[in-house]
């Protein structure tokens, strides 16, 4: 019997709402069978999300090395233990952004670097510095953004829910050619360097591991997983996913409380 019959060499997957239950766990026993049988069968295992990659690896203490990563929306993109590409923001663009932000005292802002995150003593609460330490394990206070030393991959503001909408336009107006808004739910926003995406992150992989996007299933349920359910040859949406996912997707799997990436696992890698 063939264990891989749709000849998928990458499977991608969103964390949050997509791979993680609610309430952050996941069948790991039933998981490390399914990456038994994928890499058996050639195909490489992408862990492809906006967090933190200290934070990705945390859900797999003591195997992350056998993973691949595209973290922080595609800002930084890992191949096991291998650096293949980090996203560098120019200054102009740190500078420009952190002016933005500061007209806009309500903004929350997060910046997030290769060798750690980011809170700027004064601009955000205590509660709110605790919150983020839990998405991001490598977070630190500073006096001042524009005096950090780091590769500066992507900025995290939070913004009131109900001016999501709001603060995307203004992001796009204001930082036009430099940085580009993601959504990513519940008032967050990623500023990303232009092209750069979950999907960019994956073409990467897919060059360096010398396959084609065909050869390619992910698996999201955000706005912020559009761009790679398009670009790879199979995209299945969760069906807590967005309508706006799910118009996009090939595929509709089970929800992330009910191991939909497992239960789809399990068919596309069949048990011998």
């Amino acid at each position: 019997m063939n264990n891989n019959p749709y000849n998928i060499k990458l499977v991608a997957v969103d964390i949050d709402g997509t791979f993680m239950r609610s309430n952050y766990t996941y069948d790991v026993h039933r998981f490390k069978q399914a990456l038994a049988r994928m890499k058996e069968a050639g195909c490489g295992f992408v862990v492809a999300s906006g967090n933190q990659y200290y934070q990705l690896i945390s859900h797999f203490p003591d195997y992350y090395n056998e993973l691949n990563f595209v973290a922080e929306n595609g800002a930084l993109v890992k191949d096991k233990e291998d650096v293949v590409f980090t996203a560098n923001i120019s200054r102009e663009a740190i500078l420009k952004t952190l002016s933005l932000c500061k007209k806009h005292p309500e903004i929350n802002n997060v910046m997030c670097g290769l060798h750690s995150a980011y809170c700027e003593r004064g601009t955000v609460s205590d509660d709110f510095y605790e919150l983020t330490n839990k998405y991001y394990p490598r977070l630190q206070w500073v006096d001042d953004f524009a005096q950090v030393d780091d590769t500066i991959l992507k900025f995290a503001p939070t913004v009131p829910v109900e001016k999501t909408d709001y603060y995307t336009e203004l992001f796009n107006e204001e930082l036009k050619g430099l940085l580009v808004p993601t959504g990513s739910g519940h008032g967050s926003i990623d500023l990303i360097v232009p092209g750069c995406h979950k999907a960019s992150g994956l073409k990467r992989l897919v060059k360096r591991w010398n396959i084609t996007s065909e050869q390619c299933a992910a698996f999201g349920d955000g706005n912020n997983d559009i761009e790679m359910l398009k670009y790879c040859g199979r995209g299945y949406a969760m069906d807590n996913a967005s309508q706006e996912v799910k118009d996009i997707a090939n595929y509709v799997c089970p929800s992330n409380d009910d191991d939909g990436v497992l239960v789809t696992l399990d068919k596309l890698f069949p048990i011998q």
